[in-house]
């Protein structure tokens, strides 16, 4: 059992390395961090939180585990009670799901955000019955477009999205070999 999950914080992934739940608001500190990295947004298209409180709010009022069951979840090292970032499936107002994944920048490399969406797809596949995931991603993020590979997306076409111009957009199909 995880550290995590012996002060009562249920995993809902777990992988060789990694556990994922619910982004809680002990979690501020660490997605205000990581969102005020200029590294870490350079290619997403959001905003940094303005402050901590602002970072807390979002997480208070996040409502996408009560709306449709899942959502962005903090990724935690096993063995570990900080997360190292988030991912998780979203959907959208217009039924799409995408596939999100940030991380803190000393655990880049480590192919903790290929592990982590590689387990968030097999959860809504299996669990879910997703039938189709996209994953979006500006064109020049080249690391982003291999964890989209890995795990089995295939490019599906290019337009803009949220703030990202020359995005890209892979997808993959609960029926596709991966």
């Amino acid at each position: 059992m995880d550290q995590g999950e012996d002060q009562g914080l249920r995993a809902i992934v777990s992988t060789a390395r990694l556990w994922m739940r619910e982004v809680l608001p002990q979690d501020a500190p660490v997605m205000f961090a990581m969102n005020n990295d200029p590294e870490v947004m350079r290619f997403t298209g959001d905003r940094p939180f303005p402050s901590l409180a602002a970072a807390e709010t979002f997480i208070r009022a996040y409502p996408d585990y009560q709306l449709n069951g899942f959502g962005r979840w903090a990724v935690i090292l096993k063995g570990e009670e900080v997360p190292i970032g988030w991912c998780g499936l979203k959907r959208h107002t217009d039924g799409m799901i995408d596939l999100g994944y940030r991380l803190v920048r000393p655990h880049w490399g480590n192919g903790y955000a290929t592990e982590a969406s590689h387990a968030c797809l097999d959860w809504g596949f299996q669990r879910v019955d997703i039938h189709e995931v996209l994953g979006r991603t500006a064109r020049e993020n080249r690391a982003s477009v291999r964890v989209l590979e890995k795990i089995g997306m295939r490019y599906w076409r290019s337009e803009p999205c949220e703030g990202i111009p020359d995005s890209l957009i892979y997808r993959i199909r609960r029926s596709d070999p991966r």
